[in-house]
């Protein structure tokens, strides 16, 4: 009995070192020994539950990989992708948030998706970072209208075209203003022709890249001088802590119903819902109440954003739950 379990052992040892460490395929190891394929499988399998086989996996990422699965389970989001991105100066930090929100557009992409940016410096660093993949039939679109007569290169058509253009795709624009001077205003540009059609098609889109904006002096939307300290303060007033496309939140993520948001033309918050994959893209210390409130009120499927803020994410909303 003891001699049979040992030919049984050494039989599975072999090929474990075949599959293993030569890198032979199950089927040619079946052909070698003169076995079944599905046998040399259940050799393989029971060689792992005997612990003849231990598989370790070297994971340098494994302190990143916990904080996306407490990000995960603690705001009920599909999934997290933190990255470890010291900051030592905006452009480079913003850059690494870049980089990284490029790698996750290629693997969630599909063919004839249509794709809705949003404006914002994380987004134009999307664009700058994202090399050519080959999907088919890809379309781009705009989320909001610009943001200030001045040119940039993170305005949400600016960003489109970028995107657009370094994947050889279709793109639309928002000839548009995304804040108006008042709300009868922003009323008759949303019925015009070419406006209606570009925001009908971000509405439909499959997958939305947005930002997300603190409400502060040093938010996007302030600097970019569309954005008035009288209304900052209107905002602010109203308890908004949180800007995500054409709506503002509270610190649990609620929308704030506010006159802003008429004068606003662009995708409100609540029309996010009808996305398959809301990508949130954010760091910085200035950003945690406002990563948290979106995270709290469930506006974003995935968040990428960086180690520091993750965890400062996480601590804030432990320390200050209503």
């Amino acid at each position: 009995m003891k001699e049979s379990k040992n030919e049984r052992n050494r039989l599975l040892i072999k090929v474990c070192q075949l599959y293993y460490e030569d890198g032979l395929n199950q089927q040619d190891i079946a052909n070698r020994l003169g076995i079944s394929r599905p046998h040399v499988s259940r050799m393989l399998t029971a060689a792992k539950k005997e612990g003849i086989v231990q598989i370790s996996i070297k994971n340098p990422y494994s302190l990143e990989q916990r904080v996306e699965k407490l990000l995960i389970d603690t705001f009920g989001i599909r999934d997290a992708v933190v990255v470890d991105a010291p900051y030592t100066d905006e452009q480079s930090f913003t850059l690494q948030l870049g980089r990284t929100g490029a790698l996750l557009m290629e693997s969630i992409l599909k063919d004839n998706d249509v794709v809705g940016i949003m404006a914002g410096r994380a987004i134009s660093a999307i664009g700058a970072e994202v090399d050519y993949f080959a999907r088919s039939n890809l379309q781009f679109v705009p989320l909001v209208g610009g943001w200030g007569s001045e040119g940039g290169i993170w305005h949400a058509n600016s960003n489109t075209m970028i995107l657009a253009d370094k994947l050889k795709s279709k793109y639309w624009l928002l000839h548009a203003p995304a804040i108006v001077t008042n709300e009868e205003l922003g009323g008759l540009l949303k019925k015009e022709a070419g406006v209606e059609k570009v925001l009908n098609m971000a509405k439909c889109c499959d997958v939305a890249v947005v930002g997300i904006g603190d409400v502060s002096e040093k938010a996007t939307i302030v600097q970019s001088g569309n954005f008035n300290p009288m209304d900052l303060e209107r905002v602010r007033n109203s308890g908004a802590v949180a800007n995500i496309c054409a709506s503002f939140l509270d610190s649990m993520g609620k929308t704030i119903d506010s006159t802003m948001e008429n004068k606003m033309l662009g995708l409100a918050a609540q029309e996010l819902r009808g996305i398959r994959n809301v990508i949130g893209i954010a760091g910085g210390k200035d950003k945690v109440e406002a990563i948290t409130a979106v995270l709290r009120g469930k506006w974003i499927d995935i968040l990428v954003t960086d180690m520091v803020t993750a965890q400062s994410v996480l601590d804030f909303h432990t320390k200050n739950i209503k």
